[in-house]
This record gives structure tokens, C-alpha cells and sequence, in this order.
């Protein structure tokens, strides 16, 4: 709300210096550093001393004297060298927070956007890294799409790829199973493939001559055929709903699943290398240690300045396609550059949608969005700007600028969380382990979860022992999700995460469950103002009418930082720095709970003192509410 009131009156103060001297100006506000100084600041007196030659302070009283103001704002002083000092109706703008709401869609018709997420190889279960992919990209698509923008998730499923393909030797040749007794290894299966990663990966290893068996392995997966096509795509289908069934834990759902083997099946590759070819972007080796691949030269480029190797590999000489050839052709699908499209079906089981080969259904449109968001590990960050720069190259330049790689760094665990759970940190107490699926190192997603929940247990046991059963498991599974999704939400993208218990399931720290708490006080505020028989709510025309010396400062900071919200939102879904709804959302919780002992609600016999605190803690659930529903995070009855 208060953006919108931001640029009203940067319009008003526009259009006065127009009036005054005939030329434009544009000014942002500033927060004053003391309350009573107001509650923003305009700096353009201080802007124009040098062209007008005259101090700022004169200009800005003569800019204040006529000034026509929005009737949002009570009164406007000159302060200091010059400032033009606002002072808010503070009423008025409680009123419309509580009408209105606190997140308002953007304006105008927004373009379809794809946030691309998780992406887990469909060769073991889904560990604690994973989750920071899945988390981001999920709270990026809550954002946009309550900002109004058309927003498709999708879930990109590597079915041909090398991990698959050591998964597959490791069931055949390791452990001689054929097809029967792969589809019969009971549950968990992916926890049962993480360990035979780890061992298989050894034992390639360890043999040279062994490599031929991935390598044939990999041409049956591409070709679809054969019978390690056959127990590969059993290997895929397992583990696939395993990895579904861990993110539904903490709420993260998607539109589409995309099958890598339908981009070759489908000759997506094809038409993309067609394209890259013509256009000169890539070109046969015919010598060298790249003879017999197609190669994308990247030498010349800034952007690639430095690199040892300028060439990028898209086809290998054996035939098969790198990770970033596939990813192009899928790219440029899903701007709606290649001129084919996918099939699909819809996996009843799991509630969503699926490329296929074979002819399907009618279905959803897919593809074809304004702009796609790749949520990708940093380490990444190479292999994404190869992609964005096959998408130029071919010559779609402008398409490329809306080729957005969401880049953040990776999890790690603790020393503590590491021993708690059995890892070694080779006996350094400091040092946080950094996780290998290829070693064998790291913690399954479902293991950590359920730590979290059984945790949450224990805390809420400590402080409500009559809870037990359902109730219990469900309250304990909601502060899991929010611990968790918080955790992995608050720090910036460029920090790694070394995840601890304590931290992630701290109650009164920057927790996830911190911030519940936060929201079940006021739901038991409201509770004790029922049984007492008092009002539960205060209408927004009721507070419109409220005396301005009624709120005191500290409350209104309060509605202030939630007025700002709306700001702070777009501010996050453009720069794709989420930690700024995670630190709203702390910000909101830490004065809320600063201020409302000093405010009481049930014994405040001033009707309009009661109104005042009572609308307050209105809008501060409002502004909480939002913030814990973009963040993705269940809100209980009870704590």
C-alpha cells in the first residue's frame, strides 16, 4: 500500500517543481531516522539546490507552500538542510490495510512465467540439499502467482542421464537382478538405490573396463529400448514417487514432470541441434581431444573469458548428448522457439501432469512462457550461461535476457546436527560436512524430516502434555515444514547453509516456529476477548474515525512495516532475493511481540484505545499471514 502512496506523492511533488521552475524532478523517500521527524522524507530541494542555484532549504519551503496533498497525509514540514518531511493519516491507512488487504496483484495483464525446481537425478532418495532447490522454487511461484503473474512449475526429470545409468549397472551387473526382482526390492527404494550409488560408483571405479557397461547403458536409456531401458524406467517411476511423496511432506507440488528421454524421443535435440548447426553456433571437431564432437565455441565471449577450454562438448563422440545440449532443446521449448511440442498424461496417482512419447490426452497448454526461472545450485552458474548462450547464438537474443538462472549456494550440516545424525566430520568439531551422493555422504530428506518432527514432538510435549494422537502428529508435522521451509528461506542465496536442530526449532530464536507462535498468540488473544465478551475485531470504517493521539508510535511502526509490505514482496519476486520475506516476517513477529505487553487489549477499558491496539494486532496478522503463506508455511491452531 504504502508504494502506491510512495509514488502518488512523488507524482504531487513532480508536478509542484513543474509548476514552480518548468522543469522535471523526480525524488524518492526516505524512512526519517526519528519518528517524530515523520514518517517520510523527500529529498528533492536537496536535488535541485545546484540547478537553481538557491539552498535547498528555501526551495523547499517554497515547494511546500501550495503543495496539494493526497488526503493519506496530515501535514508536511520543512526539516534540516531541506528535507520535505510527511506526516500519515495514520487512521486512514490502518483502515484501508484492514479493507483492503496487505498484497494486492500487480497491475495490468503479467506474462507467463516458468520456475523450474528440484530436478532431483531419479537415482536415490532426495537429501537435505535438495530441499533448499525445492523450497526456493516453490516460495518463488507462491510469490509471483499472488503478485498475479500466470506462473507453470515444473519439475525437469533426468531419465537418461549418467547417475540413472550407474544405477541400472549397479541392479544388473553388480547384483545380477533382472526386471522381476528389480520391480519386487521392497520400500523404501530410493533409500535401497542410495546405497547401491555410493557401492556402484565404487566398483566402476575400481575397473576401467567396467565403463563400457555405463556407456551401453546410457545408449539404451537414450534409445528406449532394451532391457536396461526396461529396468531403468522402473528405476525412474519408484524413485520419482518417492522424491513426490518427500516434497508433499513440506506442501511442494508441480504442473508438469519433463522427461528427458521425451526430448529425444521427440526430436526436440534434433530440431535444437538443426538450429545450433545452421546458425553456426556449434561445429564438428575433426582432431584434437575433441575429435568426432560437436562443440559450441565459446572463446570471444566475456562471459566466458579466462576458461582453459573455450568449447563446450553438445554431442560426445560416441553419439550421445551432454547434459547442456538436452538443456538447450528444452530451453527453447519452453520459450516457445522450437516449434514442437511434447505429449502428455496425466499420473492420476500423483496429481500431475507428465510428458510422454506415445499420443495422450487432451491437456493444459504448456511451455511457450515470457520468461523461465531455472532454480539451480550456484555451482551451475557455468553450465546455465552455456544454455543462455546457445538460445542467443541461434539468434534469439531477447529471449535469452529472459533465460533467468536462480542461483543459490548449498546446504551443509553442522558439526552438532552432523553427529546427531551419524555423520562424520572427520573428527573436527567446527567443521560443517558438505554432502556427496556420489561418497555416499549426506542425509536423506525423509530422515532429516523426520527428526524435525520428532523434535517438534518433544517441544510440544514440554509445553502442552495433554496433546497426544492425531492431533499431536499434525501439529508436529506443521512446525517440521515451517522449521524447515524457513530455514532454508532466510539466508541470503549467496550464503551457504550449514543447517543446525537448535537453530531450525528454536522457539524463540529467528525460527520458522518463532514465527508461529507469533501468529497463535493472537489467535489466543482473540480467544480471551470472546470468553471475556469482548469485540474480536475492529471494522475499517470504525478505525478511519479513530483520533490521531490514540496511536502511539511504537503501534504504528507496526501498521507502517506491514503497509510497506507490498513493496517488499515485489522487491523479493524481482530480485529474486526471497530472505526478504523471511526477515519481514521476523521484523513483523519480533515487534508485534515487543509491543503487545505494554498495549493490553482485554483490559483496556478506553474504548478507543482498545480499537487502536485491537486494530493493530489485526493488521499485524494480515501482514504475518501473507508473509508465512508465501514462505509456504502452515499456520496451526495451536503451539
Amino acid at each position: 500500500m504504502l508504494k502506491r502512496l510512495k509514488d502518488e506523492l512523488a507524482q504531487c511533488l513532480s508536478e509542484r517543481v513543474k509548476s514552480l521552475w518548468g522543469i522535471s524532478a523526480a525524488s524518492l523517500p526516505e524512512i526519517p531516522p526519528r519518528r517524530e521527524l515523520g514518517d517520510l522524507a523527500f529529498p528533492i530541494a536537496l536535488q535541485l539546490a545546484r540547478e537553481l542555484k538557491r539552498s535547498p532549504r528555501a526551495i523547499a519551503e517554497e515547494v511546500a507552500e501550495g503543495l496539494e496533498l493526497p488526503d493519506w497525509v496530515l501535514e508536511v514540514r520543512v526539516e534540516g538542510p531541506g528535507f520535505l518531511n510527511l506526516f500519515l493519516d495514520r487512521s486512514r491507512i490502518a483502515a484501508s490495510l484492514l479493507e483492503n488487504g496487505v498484497l494486492q496483484p500487480l497491475d495490468g495483464e503479467l506474462a507467463k512465467t516458468i520456475v523450474e525446481h528440484t530436478n532431483i537425478n531419479p537415482n536415490k532418495a532426495a537429501h537435505i540439499g535438495h530441499l533448499r532447490n525445492a523450497v526456493l522454487g516453490d516460495v518463488l511461484a507462491k510469490t509471483l502467482r499472488r503478485l498475479g503473474h500466470p506462473v507453470e512449475i515444473q519439475n525437469y526429470i533426468d531419465d537418461t542421464g549418467v547417475q540413472l545409468a550407474d544405477v541400472v549397472v549397479g541392479l544388473m551387473d553388480l547384483r545380477g537382478l533382472d526386471l522381476e526382482a528389480v520391480e519386487g526390492i521392497p520400500e523404501p527404494f530410493d533409500y535401497h538405490c542410495w546405497d547401491l550409488y555410493s557401492e556402484v560408483r565404487r566398483w566402476l571405479d575400481h575397473d576401467p573396463d567396467r565403463q563400457e557397461l555405463r556407456r551401453l547403458t546410457l545408449h539404451e536409456l537414450e534409445a528406449g529400448s532394451g532391457l536396461r531401458a526396461d529396468i531403468g524406467q522402473v528405476v525412474v517411476r519408484r524413485i520419482l514417487r518417492c522424491h513426490l511423496a518427500t516434497m508433499r511432506r513440506l506442501g511442494i507440488r508441480y504442473d508438469l514432470l519433463t522427461h528427458e528421454n521425451a526430448i529425444l524421443k521427440l526430436a526436440f535435440f534434433d530440431n535444437a541441434f538443426a538450429n545450433l548447426e545452421s546458425s553456426g553456433a556449434i561445429h564438428f571437431e575433426k582432431e584434437g581431444k575433441n575429435a568426432g564432437c560437436w562443440v559450441m565455441p565459446l572463446a570471444g565471449s566475456a562471459e566466458f573469458a579466462g576458461l582453459e577450454d573455450p568449447d563446450k562438448i553438445i554431442v560426445r563422440s560416441d553419439g550421445t548428448v551432454t547434459y547442456v545440449g538436452k538443456d538447450i532443446a528444452y530451453q527453447l521449448w519452453k520459450l516457445g522457439l522450437l516449434g514442437l511440442d511434447f505429449h502428455y498424461r496425466y499420473w492420476e496417482e500423483e496429481k500431475v501432469w507428465q510428458t510422454v512419447v506415445e499420443n495422450g490426452p487432451e491437456h493444459p497448454t504448456f511451455g511457450s512462457a515470457a520468461r523461465v526461472v531455472n532454480v539451480i545450485d550456484a555451482r551451475q552458474s557455468y553450465l546455465q550461461k552455456i544454455v543462455r548462450a546457445g538460445v542467443e547464438k541461434i539468434g534469439y537474443a531477447a529471449e535469452a535476457e529472459r533465460s533467468i538462472h536462480f542461483a543459490y549456494e548449498m546446504v551443509t550440516l553442522s558439526a552438532a546436527a552432523a553427529e546427531q545424525l551419524g555423520v562424520s566430520n572427520d573428527g573436527d568439531e567446527a567443521k560443517s560436512v558438505e554432502m556427496s551422493g556420489r561418497k555416499g555422504i549426506g542425509v536423506k530428506a525423509d530422515d532429516l524430516l523426520d527428526q524435525l518432527e520428532s523434535k517438534s514432538r518433544q517441544e510440544i510435549t514440554s509445553r502442552n502434555r495433554e496433546l497426544q494422537g492425531q492431533e499431536l502428529d499434525q501439529l508436529a508435522s506443521q512446525i517440521a515444514t515451517a522449521a524447515l521451509r524457513f530455514l532454508m528461506t532466510k539466508a541470503t542465496t549467496t550464503r551457504i547453509i550449514a543447517f543446525d536442530f537448535d537453530e531450525a526449532l528454536n522457539f524463540e530464536g529467528e525460527s520458522g516456529p518463532y514465527l508461529l507462535y507469533s501468529l497463535v498468540r493472537v489467535k489466543n488473544i482473540r480467544k480471551k476477548l470472546a470468553a471475556a465478551g469482548r469485540e474480536t475485531e475492529t471494522s475499517a470504517a470504525a478505525t478511519q474515525t479513530l483520533a490521531a493521539d490514540l496511536w502511539s508510535d511504537d503501534l504504528w511502526d507496526l501498521v507502517l512495516t506491514v503497509a510497506q509490505l507490498q513493496e517488499r514482496v515485489e522487491v523479493a519476486a524481482s530480485t529474486l532475493e526471497l530472505s526478504l520475506l523471511a526477515r519481514t516476517a521476523l521484523e513483523l513477529a519480533q515487534g508485534f511481540n515487543a509491543v503487545y505487553h505494554r498495549h493490553p487489549i482485554l483490559h483496556e477499558d478506553d474504548a478507543g484505545l482498545r480499537a487502536v491496539r485491537l486494530a493493530t494486532t489485526q493488521i499485524f496478522e494480515l501482514g504475518l499471514e501473507a508473509l508465512t503463506d508465501l514462505l509456504g508455511m502452515p499456520i496451526p491452531d495451536r503451539m
